[in-house]
């Protein structure tokens, strides 16, 4: 199987509101022709920071529809259908698979500490929901509560639609693990690189492509930091890293949520009118325009790299 459409650059997709807070479809046909006109290899969609544990079924269904009229041929879509029961879960991946997604993904469910055994059910079971579609495990455990061991991972890999994992987790010694552990069990898997900070790190030990939340908001470095690496120049991989990474500290500097701030740089960058982010996540709060505004600026300057 060739995973090639897996390969690069993957914004996670941000959730675009109208001014009444309620999904907008047009907003977030908006935010996909951006980004594909910026060179990436596919998105995200309907994961932490589509703040999907804060939509409904059917928000999180409208997002993805808005998403694939737009983008459907044009670019891959990874689809993240995971919510905290089985049965919704499966919905959404049936649905993601209607739509012609070329991927679903799914983190563990959260809260109960469930026993490997039934993490493995419950995604095998959102993997049976779509037969026909490629399946990525989505191991973030900082927030998740568990983490993908290799055990796990190697019962996973008995199912022929797992194809690889989206990993967040910090030590970037898992991606090489995970890697290793695919052609152990005679496999080929995708891995990507989630932490953002560490993007150049992870594809240096393994890593297939990136998948993550601040990729939107200055989509050209992140396309830049895959080619300079495909290139083989590391040096200037490097220092477009510095440049991006001192992007993430200043947004995560703000008093409002990092989404929030993400929105409002994306709306000065591109004239994007995305809306704020979903309660209990909080908005801009005072004195943080300043920070959306040095944030602009010092992307501004990562540009010039």
């Amino acid at each position: 199987m060739s995973f090639e459409k897996y390969k690069g650059i993957f914004p996670a997709f941000y959730a675009c509101y109208d001014e009444n807070g309620n999904i907008s479809a047009e907003r977030s046909k908006a935010l996909v022709e951006f980004l594909i006109e910026k060179g990436v290899a596919g998105l995200y969609v309907g994961g932490s920071s589509g703040e999907c544990i804060y939509l409904s079924v059917e928000e999180r269904k409208q997002t993805l529809e808005a998403v694939m009229e737009v983008a459907k041929g044009r670019i891959a879509i990874i689809a993240h259908v995971a919510c905290n029961n089985t049965k919704d879960s499966c919905e959404l991946a049936r649905h993601a698979e209607s739509l012609g997604v070329d991927a679903i993904a799914a983190i563990p469910p959260i809260y109960f500490h469930l026993p490997e055994k039934a993490i493995a059910k419950y995604w095998n079971d959102i993997s049976a929901a779509a037969p026909n579609t490629d399946f990525v495990i989505y191991n973030i455990p900082q927030l998740a509560g568990v983490a993908l061991t290799l055990p796990l991972l190697d019962e996973m890999l008995k199912n022929p639609r797992v194809i690889g994992v989206k990993n967040s987790s910090m030590p970037i010694q898992d991606i090489q693990m995970f890697k290793r552990e695919g052609r152990k069990s005679g496999r080929e898997i995708v891995v990507f690189n989630g932490p953002d900070e560490q993007f150049v790190g992870g594809r240096l030990i393994g890593a297939d492509g990136g998948i993550g939340g601040t990729y939107a908001v200055m989509p050209e470095l992140f396309v830049k930091m895959n080619e300079l690496l495909a290139k083989g120049d590391i040096e200037t991989a490097r220092k477009v890293q510095d440049a991006a990474d001192e992007v993430i500290y200043t947004m995560c500097s703000a008093k409002g949520n990092m989404y929030a701030v993400a929105k409002a740089v994306l709306n000065k960058r591109a004239g994007l009118e995305l809306g704020g982010v979903r309660a209990p996540l909080l908005n801009l709060e005072e004195g943080d325009e300043a920070v959306v505004e040095k944030t602009v600026a010092l992307i501004e300057e990562g540009l010039k790299i």
